[in-house]
């Protein structure tokens, strides 16, 4: 299997400090106020939304492929609630928007793949059992 390799890098306090991500194609700054306070800039919750809607328009790419249908396209957001849980800052929530273009597929076939997806891409099993509900509203059109 693959292993990705990132790396962070934070400087001072969590208030008035900073950090850098490194990501393949991607190096960007992120501070206490992209994170909490929805200032410019990326934070940690908008990389795993970018991760989770990733994952799962492959992986629904995948399963519809294998009813040997062709997808014209999946388009899908996600948004990521940042909330508390234990006295301390979790991921509560993240919510699937998703669109599909697929000539030939059935409603019926369509909502049966959209949830097998939602429960089986490689990051909504890293959520299966944590803190954060992973809702889905899909449409095919």
């Amino acid at each position: 299997m693959t292993v990705r390799k990132v790396k962070s890098v934070w400087n001072g306090t969590l208030k008035d400090g900073s950090g850098k991500m490194d990501i393949t194609g991607y190096s960007g700054p992120f501070t206490f106020a992209t994170r909490f306070e929805n200032a410019k800039g990326t934070n940690p919750e908008e990389l795993v939304g970018a991760a989770q809607s990733g994952c799962y328009s492959m992986f629904l790419s995948a399963l519809i492929t294998g009813e040997g249908l062709n997808p014209e396209s999946i388009e899908t957001s996600a948004s990521v609630t940042l909330g508390e849980l234990d006295g301390g800052p979790a991921i509560t929530n993240i919510k699937l928007e998703t669109v599909v273009k697929c000539e030939g597929l059935s409603q019926e076939k369509f909502a049966e793949l959209s949830v097998v997806a939602k429960e089986k891409c490689p990051i909504s099993r890293l959520y299966a059992g944590g803190t954060a509900s992973i809702e889905l509203d899909a449409k095919l059109v």
